[in-house]
């Protein structure tokens, strides 16, 4: 069942980023896809590549993040299970604009980080260095009622259950506006 849930939850944070691309097709090269579209989202997804992707410039080291535009998602992360067995997606814009999506992928709230938090979730994510996680973090100790997260950032998507992300990952989840309503 435990397994049924983190297969789920990958699933639908790659529907939620699937769902959640750009709203105009201006912008963007007629060659490669949009940054947050649905291709790149399931290469991302479906683990076809783990190297540079396409916000990374030419020579910048894997594990390197370049600073999104302010309307670009800079974070996103998908948090399910609890007692409650809720599913909850936030969305974080390089301008600090935040949103909180639902089970259906439906907001359910929307704010802005203070250029301080702001300045801390960026400093969290660099120091995370996500080509280096693990794409499922594992070995940690069994938290029963505990979360499942899943990451993207930067091209990358890391998973695992709340008692087996590295401090980094921790650091990364301390830093995000929360998860439910207040």
């Amino acid at each position: 069942m435990r397994a049924f849930r983190a297969v789920a939850a990958v699933l639908l944070g790659a529907v939620v980023l699937a769902g959640c691309g750009p709203s105009s097709s201006g912008g963007g090269s007629d060659d490669a896809p949009p940054k947050g579209s649905a291709s790149t989202t399931a290469s991302a997804s479906a683990g076809a590549s783990t190297g540079p992707t396409a916000s990374q410039s030419p020579g910048q080291s894997p594990g390197a993040s370049a600073v999104p535009d302010p309307g670009e998602t800079l974070v996103r992360v998908t948090r399910s299970g609890g007692f409650a067995g809720e599913t909850h997606t936030l969305v974080v814009k390089g301008d600090g604009s935040w949103s909180r999506l639902d089970a259906q992928a439906k907001p359910e709230g929307t704010g802005k980080l203070s250029e301080q938090e702001l300045a801390a979730l960026r400093t969290a994510l660099r120091e995370a260095d996500f080509a280096r996680q693990p794409r499922i973090a594992t070995g940690g100790p069994k938290i029963y009622d505990g979360f499942f997260y899943a990451f993207v950032h930067g091209g990358y998507e890391v998973a695992g259950e709340q008692g087996s992300l590295s401090p980094a990952l921790v650091k990364v989840a301390d830093a995000l506006p929360p998860f439910t309503q207040g």
